[in-house]
């Protein structure tokens, strides 16, 4: 083995002429030149993708509504936070038993078709729930088994919703189209909720069921507006899916999830953090009710200032056109984990709201660089059942952390949940940080950027091990015009030709 040095330099201006001889920016490749505002929003140039963050824009906003209607109407019935709880698990449970199922489902039938028959299922939930709320003859078990019908809904829509955006951009705008998404659901966080906690105060828990199966409406026309032969990704991913059985289908989704690094360690992180940095509603509840005592009204500005964080993380996400890498992803992390261990030693409700604003930032770069790596580390016959496996991995993190989290804080103080959801993911991405660089994955780049004309040019270098194989070297060949020695002849040899006299010069 032996290493081998890669790397690219730029063009250095003439500073005798005065000229500049460098590449104009809008020529440079995306990976070598400066993110701008176009590229912030690159992914909306594309009509079909533009369709689809609009309907999702306003499902997800409906969505938030009868999240919150459906915990009030099932709290009122039974006046019973544990039955709020059965209803939140009745959603998930589907995901953590047949979210691998749904990614199989997902990469076997065209994906649009696939969305239009879950969103149309979601919508007649919605609306049945409504009728049942508004005739007021809604029963708890009955919302208990609309819960459970739409958990298996969604069990079939996440991987398919987040494959599906692979075919509408293609890989070159992915990482800025999941950036778009999750700003869209960011977006339908910060409305959704106060919406429907004005239309519960208003016009009651129905109306609000019916807004949401309204909405629905508008996610399929989105995809029914959509054009198949603007799908830079649909082929591709039609071939590589057909004829794929679902048990088989299933095992190769796992195995390549266990043997590609890259969604090996992206998937590892992303259940770590979800098991115990994504339970922070569970730990801003203790912290507004037992360490600043701001009630009900308190903890609803601690999520909103964690909304706007995400929302502001996943603008800056969209603005990165370079591919996310494992160093990138560990990098993320850690500063996710820092930030939550700093947030949990704050003294104040004012110092504590910067941190929470920045931790929300993070955790949403986070999310969204797993993600973006995931989908483009993928083939495209196997990107719908890795993403039924990172959904898998994330909602079950989710489960189990709750209710840890929320144990630790309730026994120990809101102060140590929150300094222990930040200490043990940290030190997890540490030991993945050692092994990574032990398995020779990460690499030092040495960058420097080109802003002042009078600076070297920019210079990236990497470092990597190629093969190599030695063979032994042949005797060198060399052409003389003339020999340098008196040839000596053996026995055996043909004879000598007879020696040629000089002749001596004549001197006149």
């Amino acid at each position: 083995m032996t290493t081998r040095a890669t790397g690219s330099v730029h063009h250095v201006p003439d500073f005798h002429t005065h000229r500049d001889t460098r590449t104009p920016v809008d020529e440079l490749p995306a990976t070598q030149r400066r993110p701008g505002l176009k590229d912030t929003f690159s992914a909306l140039q594309v009509r079909n993708f533009r369709l689809l963050v609009s309907g999702l824009f306003v499902s997800s906003t409906g969505g938030w509504v009868q999240r919150i209607a459906q915990d009030w109407l099932v709290l009122t019935l039974t006046g019973s936070a544990t039955a709020v709880g059965i209803t939140t698990a009745l959603q998930f449970l589907p995901t953590l038993l047949l979210g691998l199922y749904g990614g199989v489902i997902a990469d076997r039938f065209p994906k649009r078709k696939i969305l239009l028959v879950t969103q149309s299922t979601m919508g007649t939930l919605a609306g049945i729930l409504a009728v049942l709320a508004l005739t007021g003859g809604v029963q708890v078990w009955q919302v208990y088994t609309l819960a459970l019908i739409l958990g298996l809904a969604t069990a079939v829509d996440n991987p398919t919703r987040q494959s599906f955006v692979t075919e509408l951009v293609g890989r070159e705008r992915l990482r800025n189209a999941i950036s778009m998404v999750s700003s869209t659901f960011q977006l339908g966080g910060l409305i959704g909720p106060a919406l429907g906690g004005a239309m519960i105060g208003a016009i009651g828990t129905g109306w609000a069921f019916a807004l949401n199966a309204v909405t629905f409406f508008g996610s399929i026309s989105a995809l029914l507006m959509m054009r198949e032969h603007e799908m830079p990704g649909l082929n591709a991913s039609r071939k590589a899916s057909a004829g794929i059985r679902i048990r088989d289908g299933l095992r190769d989704g796992v195995r390549y999830a266990f043997h590609e690094p890259a969604v090996r360690w992206a998937v590892v992180l992303v259940g770590i953090f979800g098991m115990f940095t994504i339970s922070l509603p569970v730990t801003l509840t203790a912290f507004a009710k037992v360490v600043f005592h701001t009630g009900a009204t308190g903890y609803g500005v601690l999520n909103s200032v964690v909304a706007v964080g995400s929302l502001a993380g996943a603008l800056l996400s969209a603005r990165r056109i370079r591919p996310t890498r494992l160093r990138n992803l560990v990098g993320i992390a850690s500063i996710l984990a820092i930030t939550e261990m700093v947030a949990a030693i704050q003294p104040s409700l004012w110092t504590f709201l910067p941190l929470l604003c920045a931790l929300g930032m993070a955790t949403l770069m986070f999310l969204t660089a797993a993600q973006s790596m995931v989908q483009l580390t993928t083939p495209d016959g196997l990107r719908g059942r890795v993403a039924g496996i990172y959904n898998l991995v994330f909602i079950g993190g989710g489960a189990i952390g709750g209710p840890t989290v929320g144990w630790i804080a309730e026994h120990w103080g809101a102060r140590t949940g929150l300094l222990l959801a930040g200490l043990i993911p940290a030190t997890a991405t540490v030991a993945i940080g050692i092994t990574l660089a032990r398995a020779g994955r990460f690499r030092v780049v040495v960058h420097r950027s080109p802003r002042s004309p009078w600076l070297q040019p920019s210079v990236r270098l990497g470092l990597e091990q190629v093969p190599v194989r030695l063979a032994r070297p042949a005797a060198p060949r060399i052409d003389r015009p003339f020999p340098l020695v008196r040839r000596h002849h053996r026995g055996g040899d043909p004879a000598p030709r007879p020696r040629r006299t000089r002749r001596k010069p004549q001197h006149h």
